[in-house]
Parts: C-alpha cells; structure tokens; sequence
C-alpha cells in the first residue's frame, strides 16, 4: 500500500506465491518508499539525509528522508494531490487523460502570467492545498462560456502549471533549507513534469542545493522503484508472512 485496493491485492497475492514457491523472502514494500527509491537506481551518489518532494496523482508529500527506510512526512496536501489537480483541470478544459502530460503540452505555448490564479498556500509552511486552484481554473473556464468567449487553453494551462510549480518549489526549499539540507530530490509522476524540473533546478541553484530526480520512466509506477525499495528493505532485515495483506491507505512509515 497505499493505492486502489484491486492492483494492490493481485501485487500481493503473486508475492505471496512466488514466496512461498521458491523460498524467497517476502518484503513487503510501501508504495511511497519506491517512488523516493527510483532515485537510487540512476544517481547512485545520492544518499540520506534529504529532502524529498513526492507528487503523483494520489500523493503530495514534502518528506525528510533520514536514512534509506526511514522517512518523515513535513507536509502534504489537505485535499487533491498535484497529479490530481492536473488531471481534473485537464478534463475542465477537454484535454485528453491523464492530465499531467496533456496540460503540460498544452502549456508549452500558453503565457504562464495570462490568467490570475490563486497561488495554493495553506496554514504552515509545508502543507499544500489544490482545490482552490482547481476551482479557479474551472471558474474562468465557466465565465468565458457565459460570455459565449473562447478560452485560451494553453494560456489557462501554462498559469495553472506555474501556480503548482511555484508553490511546491517553495514548500520545498523551505523544507530543505528549515531542515539544513543541502540535497532534495523529487519523485512521483509529477516529478517528470518539465517545468516543476526547471523550477526546482532555478530555485536549487539559487539556494546552493543539490537537486536530483528520476528518469521520466521511473517518476510513474514501475517495478524498478519496488525492487530499489524492496532491497533496502530486505537488507535492513524486513521479513513478512503469508499473512501480509494489501492496506489501501498505509501511511509513510507504518508497516
């Protein structure tokens, strides 16, 4: 876990056999740990203690990574998840799903300052909020067609991009800096956005941190992530029974 209980128990259920088959031991993995993990496989000078951004479709957290199994959240979002966000301002605006990759394409040739979009900030200096945003996006959409006007949606899409840029670059420089960091990586499928790559790159740059992420193959689900987590896991001393069950909303740390 976490994620959609249906995937998770065909996951767990093929571990449990091929465990019990061969011999093998079973490690039970949690999903966020194997996006934080996918930036183990390319950058192999990458070690603990940092600061990770962790945004998906189901998952925005700013994590402490203090050693290769353990982890501490510093904030996360109080409602829709970045990927999320993305996905639902896509189908406001008819862009084809998943959203992530349809809204970024379509904001390579929008102007990021067209529209004024409320910029995602919540009580303390971690936590993110998207569904005003989202709001927002959907406000504008619904004034141009009562004033029968067409909207721009590449403009649209560029400032709502930068809006979620902009405050997960933040949130995270901030964390990295609070914390005494001078390495933050970022992770989930959010991660291969090109313009939350560039911001992050400007920001660490600017702050005299190193910044690593994944390949764009390695940002959504894949195996490869699993694996990287499972090892540093297993090699901790990890072990689960027959008796290991799929937990749709495991948290960051629980077992």
């Amino acid at each position: 876990g976490p994620g959609l209980v249906g995937a998770l128990l065909v996951g767990v259920s093929e571990a449990k056999a091929i465990s019990f088959a061969t011999g093998i031991p079973l490690v039970g993995v949690h999903h966020i740990e194997g996006h934080i993990s996918a930036n183990f496989i390319e950058n192999k000078e990458l070690e603990p203690p940092f600061i990770c951004l962790v945004a998906s479709g189901g998952h925005s957290h700013i994590v402490e990574v203090q050693d290769y199994t353990h982890y501490h959240i510093l904030g996360h979002t109080v409602d829709d998840a970045a990927g999320e966000a993305f996905d639902k301002v896509a189908r406001t605006l008819g862009l084809p799903y998943p959203g992530g990759p349809s809204v970024a394409n379509a904001a390579k040739t929008g102007d990021p300052k067209a529209y004024r979009l409320p910029v995602p900030h919540v009580d303390g200096k971690y936590n993110v909020s998207f569904s005003g945003l989202k709001t927002a996006v959907l406000n504008e959409v619904n004034k141009a067609q009562m004033k029968n006007e067409e909207i721009n949606r590449a403009d649209v899409a560029a400032s709502f991009q930068k809006a979620v840029t902009d405050v997960l670059t933040e949130h995270t420089i901030y964390a990295a800096r609070k914390y005494g960091m001078d390495k933050v990586a970022l992770a989930g499928g959010v991660a291969s956005n090109s313009a939350l790559r560039a911001s992050m790159k400007a920001a660490c740059e600017k702050a005299g941190i190193q910044l690593y992420y994944p390949a764009p193959i390695l940002c959504t689900d894949n195996a490869a992530m699993i694996g990287a987590a499972g090892y540093y896991e297993f090699i901790k001393g990890t072990r689960h029974g027959l008796d290991l069950n799929a937990v749709p909303n495991l948290k960051l740390g629980e077992r």
